[in-house]
């Protein structure tokens, strides 16, 4: 049995690699991690999530790692390059909806608009 340290926070997803040689690993960090199984070292840490990180994959031909974070993406991940492919948004639901100089809706209102997308 190995235990692998490096995350500070909790460990929420975690992923071997088709061949079995590596592992991801997704936080409430905000991380995710790669380790070699074999001796435990961790290969690379991944940031750009900005909420936790509460899944991990690989593709089939273990090139690609994709992490689900409830930031609302998915991010693609070069394994070999460390590269991030490709960021994955879900449209929020008030995308780009203006309320600048709306009137009758309360400073809460407004707020939770833009959390939602709203601008102004």
């Amino acid at each position: 049995c190995k235990t692998l340290m490096g995350h500070t926070n909790w460990v929420l997803s975690v992923a071997f690699s088709p061949d079995g040689k590596t592992l991801s690993s997704g936080s409430a960090d905000k991380t995710v991690r790669l380790w070699d199984v074999s001796t435990g070292e961790c290969l690379d840490i991944c940031t750009g999530h900005s909420h936790l990180v509460s899944s991990v994959a690989f593709s089939v031909d273990g090139q690609i790692m994709a992490s689900g974070s409830q930031d609302q993406t998915v991010r693609l991940k070069d394994v070999e390059t460390g590269e991030c492919l490709k960021i994955l948004r879900t449209p929020r639901l008030y995308e780009a909806m203006n309320i600048t100089g709306v009137r009758g809706l309360t400073e809460a209102q407004k707020a939770t608009l833009k959390t939602l997308g709203a601008m102004g």
